[in-house]
């Protein structure tokens, strides 16, 4: 009773004009979204994660862009075959999404260095949304000033030159140089041949390694053992997964699980692919009477010769060319593998195992490496994996193949988890090289730095 003679008493002020009638506030206006700034943001990411990019790098380089071209409540998710990104305008409207798919991938680090290049300026205001979209499109397309470093016919060269410098790392001259050479190329020539008849790419890498194993069975047949299997190890070498295994413990160890266990099943099946073509090889082979025997294997020599110091320097320089790395980045990819080579022999001598030897040079020149492109504001992975690439388990994948196909079953599968943990080893050693360098930093490529890792902080180790 006493709530409606309050409401008659100021309905008859309002008439009677003794209360000011108040107009309501107005709303806040809805924030404009740019569908021009939320393009970019997708296609920079699509580009970052098909050039060979981690999942985190990509998240923060988009979320970087993002907050350049002030899209609001922005959320970014990054996986490994899809990409999206929802923006919230705020006071109810619906939310602007897009999404884009990675269907196909081409590890080119020079496209990396360009793309992140664009990022930065684009963070501190320098590039509108119109000169970004510019800029992304010569990338892509690979137009001046932005073209890949090397012509394509030398990334097949180069391939053929990390099985060479593998070949000789491992014990074996100049015939095994030339023989490496000519089965690589002849086993990228047929899976390029494959691919472009849409064959899928497992069977491509098992005809190249089946082809590279084909020609040390020649060999043997011809009566130089030693030398064939040198052979085979440069083949094996120049097929191994290392930029995909990289990503993928990074992607774990971050905690983008579901990105790392898909790159860790990528990895797997390159893997399988090089076994398979191998086996077949191995078994039609042992079954034909070549006399192939493990003790002919070979065993890369723990030594500080010079020439075993300057074909881990090899490796890692042709590695990085088929990687189609920036010019300016070659020297200290040379310099990374020859390091990486000599701390492992070191470790070596004073007793320690191949596993733990692998892991601390991994981690000298992962933290090296990521030093080297924070000094020089370029992204880690041109530095980092070629340098890895002397100590890729070439001789232990072969050496378990020829085991499990001449009855020695347990033996074949021992080596090739030693070999397979030995790969690990190097993608966590280069990633904690990584890690020891964010936990001093402040702000780096792509905002990255100790603050920019919010999930780090959620849990406690339960």
């Amino acid at each position: 009773m006493g709530v409606s003679l309050e409401r008659l008493r100021d309905s008859w002020r309002t008439l009677m004009g003794d209360a000011t009638i108040l107009e309501p506030p107005e709303e806040e206006p809805i924030d404009i979204v740019s569908g021009e700034a939320l393009d970019l943001v997708l296609r920079v990411g699509e580009l970052l994660l098909a050039s060979g990019e981690a999942t985190e790098r990509v998240n923060e380089s988009m979320l970087s862009l993002a907050v350049a071209y002030e899209l609001p409540r922005c959320e970014v998710s990054v996986t490994f075959t899809v990409i999206s990104v929802s923006v919230h305008p705020g006071r109810g409207a619906l939310p602007v999404t897009g999404a884009r798919a990675i269907r196909r991938r081409n590890p080119a680090y020079w496209r990396l260095v360009a793309l992140h290049s664009l990022i930065q300026e684009a963070s501190i205001g320098l590039l509108d949304v119109e000169e970004a979209h510019d800029r992304l499109r010569r990338i892509k397309r690979s137009l001046p000033p932005y073209g890949a470093p090397y012509p394509p016919w030398l990334g097949v060269i180069a391939l053929g030159l990390i099985a060479s410098s593998a070949g000789v790392l491992v014990g074996g001259g100049l015939l095994v140089a030339g023989t490496a050479f000519v089965a690589t190329v002849l086993g990228d020539r047929a899976a390029a041949m494959l691919g472009r008849r849409g064959i899928a790419e497992f069977f491509q890498l098992a005809v190249a390694a089946s082809i590279g194993t084909a020609s040390a069975v020649l060999v043997i047949a011809a009566g130089a053992p030693a030398n064939a299997s040198t052979i085979v190890t440069g083949a094996v070498v120049a097929l191994l997964p290392g930029r995909p295994l990289v990503a993928s413990i990074q992607d774990g160890i971050t905690g983008d699980l579901v990105s790392a266990g898909a790159r860790l099943l990528e990895v797997f099946f390159i893997v399988a692919a090089i076994v398979s073509g191998l086996g077949l090889t191995v078994y039609a082979a042992v079954h034909l009477g070549v006399p192939i025997d493990v003790r002919d294997l070979p065993a890369a020599p723990v030594t500080l010769r010079p020439v075993a110091v300057l074909a881990a320097a090899a490796v890692s320089m042709t590695f990085a060319v088929a990687l189609a790395v920036p010019r300016r980045v070659l020297p200290a990819a040379a310099l990374g593998g020859a390091l990486i080579w000599v701390v492992y022999v070191f470790a070596r001598g004073l007793g320690a195992a191949p596993l733990l030897a692998a892991a601390v040079g991994a981690v000298i020149v992962g933290l090296l490496g990521h030093l080297l492109a924070r000094r020089r504001q370029l992204p880690p992975l041109p530095y980092i994996v070629p340098a890895i690439a002397p100590l890729l388990p070439g001789t232990a994948v072969y050496r378990g193949m020829i085991q499990l196909n001449d009855g020695a079953a347990s033996e074949g599968v021992l080596t090739l988890i030693g070999g397979i943990s030995v790969a690990l080893a190097l993608g966590a050693g280069v990633n904690l090289g990584g890690e020891l360098v964010r936990a001093f930093q402040r702000v780096g490529v792509g905002g990255s730095g100790r603050g920019a890792r919010p999930a780090a902080r959620r849990t406690r180790g339960y």
